[in-house]
C-alpha cells in the first residue's frame, strides 16, 4: 500500500510498504520550491553534503546536469523541457538517491506532481512497489518525465502542421513568427536533452541490495533507447523546420520579385509620357511642333499613348507580362 503524508506547505511524502517484503519500506519525499526552510529540513533529517543542500535551493540554478556521489547516496540534477508562456525551458530537478529512499527538488514540474497523484491513488499498480527500490522508482519517475517530452515534441508536429497551411495560405508574415518560435523550442528541447544519455548510462551502474544489477541495468536501458527516440525525433523537426523556412523565404522572395516586377514595368510605361511631357514643358515655343495646332494638346496625349501602348506590346512580346 501507499501512505501519504504532507509535512508541509511544499513537502509530501509517499511511503510505499508492500506486505510480501517483510520490514523493507520505500519513503518518496517530493519538495516543490525548496527555499531555507526546506533544505533546513533535508539538514536535519538525513546527512547530506551542505554543497549538494545548497545546489538544491530554488535561488540555485545549475547550468549543466550533474551526477556526484555522496556518502551512501546519490546526487544528481537532470533538467527537462517544460512547456511555460508558449516556450519551453528547463525544469530543473534534484535527486537523492539512497537505500530505502528518494528525494526530489524541483519548481512545480507538472509531471513529477501528476505521478505523485498516481503514487497516491493507485500506488499498488508500480513497478517500485513490487520491488521497493529507490533505483526502481527513480526509474519509473524519469519514465514519466520522458513520456512528457514525447507530449511536447507532438505539440511541435501539430504546430509544424499548422505552419505549413499558413505558408502555403500566402500568410508570409505569419508564418515565419511561427517558424522563429518553433526553431527557439526545438533548439530549446535539444539543448535540454542533449546530455541525458550519458547520463542515464551512468545510472545503470546503480547497485541495489532487493534488484539484479542485470534487471535494472535493463530497465534504464530503456530509457536511453527513449532518449535515443526523441533525440531521432528533434533531428525530424529540425529538418523540416529547415525546409519550411526555405520554402518561407522562397516565397517571400518570389512576391517581391513579383512587386519589383511590377513597379519597373510601370515605371518604364510611364517613361514616354514623361519624356514628352519634359520635351513639351521647355519653354522653346518657337519651333516646337503642334504648339501652334488647333488640337495640339490630344495630339500630344494621342503620341503619349501609343507610347504606352508600343512599351505594353514589347512587353507582351518578350513575355514579361
Amino acid at each position: 500500500m501507499s501512505i501519504y503524508k504532507k509535512i508541509s506547505k511544499n513537502i509530501e511524502q509517499i511511503t510505499i510498504d508492500n506486505p510480501k517484503t517483510v520490514g523493507e519500506k520505500l519513503i518518496w519525499i517530493n519538495i516543490n520550491n525548496p527555499s531555507k526552510k526546506e533544505i533546513e529540513f533535508l539538514r536535519k533529517k538525513y546527512k547530506f553534503n551542505l554543497k549538494h543542500l545548497q545546489a538544491s535551493s530554488a535561488k540555485a540554478v545549475a547550468q549543466r546536469p550533474i551526477v556526484e556521489t555522496g556518502d551512501s547516496y546519490l546526487f544528481m540534477i537532470l533538467h527537462f523541457p517544460v512547456f511555460m508562456n508558449e516556450k519551453i525551458i528547463a525544469g530543473e530537478i534534484e535527486f537523492f538517491v539512497g537505500h530505502g529512499y528518494l528525494i526530489t527538488l524541483h519548481n512545480n514540474i507538472k509531471a513529477i506532481n501528476d505521478f505523485l497523484q498516481i503514487c497516491k491513488k493507485d500506488g499498488n499498480s508500480l513497478l517500485s512497489y513490487r520491488l521497493e527500490s529507490s533505483a526502481i522508482l527513480l526509474y519509473e519517475l524519469l519514465e514519466k518525465l520522458m513520456l512528457d517530452c514525447f507530449s511536447l515534441i507532438d505539440k511541435n508536429s501539430l504546430t509544424i502542421n499548422k505552419t505549413e497551411e499558413i505558408i502555403f495560405s500566402q500568410k508570409q508574415r505569419d508564418a515565419a513568427s511561427e517558424i522563429l518560435s518553433l526553431r527557439r523550442n526545438i533548439i530549446h528541447i535539444r539543448k535540454i536533452m542533449q546530455n541525458h544519455k550519458n547520463i542515464l548510462k551512468k545510472l545503470m551502474e546503480i547497485e541495489s541490495s532487493l534488484v539484479p544489477r542485470e534487471k535494472i541495468k535493463s530497465y534504464y536501458y530503456n530509457l536511453i533507447e527513449q532518449s535515443k527516440r526523441i533525440w531521432e525525433f528533434l533531428e525530424n523537426q529540425k529538418e523540416i523546420i529547415e525546409a519550411l523556412h526555405d520554402t518561407n523565404e522562397s516565397l517571400l522572395n518570389y512576391r517581391l520579385s513579383d512587386i519589383m516586377k511590377t513597379l519597373t514595368i510601370f515605371s518604364v510605361i510611364v517613361f514616354p509620357l514623361t519624356l514628352l511631357a519634359a520635351i513639351f514643358g521647355m519653354n522653346t515655343i518657337k519651333g516646337m511642333p503642334f504648339m501652334d495646332t488647333e488640337n495640339g494638346f490630344w495630339i500630344i496625349i494621342a503620341f503619349m499613348l501609343i507610347g504606352c501602348l508600343g512599351m505594353l506590346l514589347f512587353f507582351e512580346r518578350k513575355k514579361w507580362l
